[in-house]
Formats: structure tokens, C-alpha cells, sequence
């Protein structure tokens, strides 16, 4: 069984678009890419490195690969090294172009076979980008791990992390750090169902 992990950078409101810059997803209108440029440092540059240095495979939606693709086989380094390395598995309703080495295909019933995928043996499925996909594991309850960057900023419009493919769901804090511009890295694992009561 391998663990399905969303590492995701949102605004306070939720918002996870085009945080890497300008012109990374301008759909909609959003005119605020590159948002957590701002915040970068020393110690979140650090957590990245650690993250991304370990084993684990890439599960991405096309339109993040297609954003990866011709950028990642390109560089070397800590977090190039091990997105190179990995097995890409993209969803996608088109095989076109998927030309980054080890690159496999998802598509038809997508729910199935990410439930295949999840229980075959492996590393851990590691999930950048892809809102439109993470709907589609929130959906099917396919996500173990939350790993979020919350930035201290609102941005009012833009795809969300927690949109149309959320379910009740309870998860439990499993660490956190805050960098010293205000970034709160927060882990988060899944822990059953939403529990309730009353104050009276």
C-alpha cells in the first residue's frame, strides 16, 4: 500500500494558484502568480530540500505535468535530482506529449485506477500542483497526508486546495513549523471521520 501525499502551497483563503509566478496559471483572470515569491527564505528553501530529498514517485495532473515537463528534465540539483528520478504518473484524457522520462499515463476511470496505484507497492505518491486532480482524490478519500504551506496573504479569487472534490474528513496535526516570514508548514495525516458534540 503506498501513502498518497498533497504537498500544496495555499493562501490563507485557500487559494493554491500559480504560486510559483506570473504567468503559471492565469485562468480566470488570476493576475497574483508567483504569490509566495515574497516569503521565500533560507528556512523554507531548507524544509523544500529536505522534502523533496527522499524516495517517492510524482502523481500529477496534465496541467501541471505539461508546466514540469519542460522545465525539470532541464535543471539538476536537490529537488530536480528526485523529480527526474521519479515515476511520473500523469491523469490525463490525452497521451500526447508525455515525454518526460518515466513518464505513465492515467486516464479512462481514473477513480479505479488510482485506487490500483495506491495499493500496488512502491515509494510514496508525492502530489504538487494539480488542483483539478486533488479534487478527484478528496472525492474517493485517496489522500493519507496533507503537507501545507500556508502563506500569510488572501487573494480573494483563484482555484482552491478544498473546492468541489471535498468530503467530511478529520485529519491530525502531526508537526508544524513557522518560518520567520510567517509561513506555517503544517503536516497533517488522516484520521477518521468528523466527530461532533455540544458545549450545552
Amino acid at each position: 500500500m503506498r501513502k498518497i501525499v498533497v504537498i500544496s502551497m495555499i493562501s490563507m483563503d485557500g487559494v493554491m494558484q500559480a504560486p510559483g509566478g506570473p504567468e503559471e496559471d492565469t485562468s480566470g483572470g488570476f493576475k497574483y502568480g508567483g504569490w509566495t515569491w515574497p516569503y521565500a527564505d533560507d528556512f523554507t528553501q531548507k524544509i523544500f530540500g529536505e522534502e523533496f530529498s527522499g524516495e517517492y514517485d510524482l502523481l500529477l495532473g496534465r496541467h501541471t505535468y505539461d508546466i514540469w515537463r519542460d522545465y525539470w528534465p532541464k535543471q539538476k540539483g536537490t529537488i530536480a535530482n528526485p523529480f527526474n528520478k521519479a515515476t511520473k504518473y500523469v491523469v490525463s484524457h490525452r497521451d500526447s506529449d508525455l515525454t518526460w522520462e518515466k513518464t505513465v499515463l492515467i486516464d479512462g476511470d481514473v477513480p479505479a485506477k488510482l485506487k490500483e496505484l495506491k495499493a500496488s507497492d512502491g515509494p510514496m505518491l508525492s502530489v504538487q500542483g494539480s488542483c483539478n486532480m486533488i479534487q478527484t482524490l478528496l472525492k474517493n478519500d485517496l489522500v493519507d497526508e496533507l503537507w501545507l504551506r500556508i502563506y500569510p496573504v488572501t487573494l480573494g479569487k483563484g482555484k482552491r486546495l478544498f473546492a468541489e472534490g471535498t468530503i467530511p474528513a478529520a485529519f491530525e496535526l502531526t508537526k508544524s513549523k513557522v518560518s520567520p516570514k510567517g509561513v506555517i508548514f503544517a503536516y497533517y495525516k488522516r484520521a477518521g471521520e468528523v466527530k461532533t458534540g455540544s458545549f450545552a
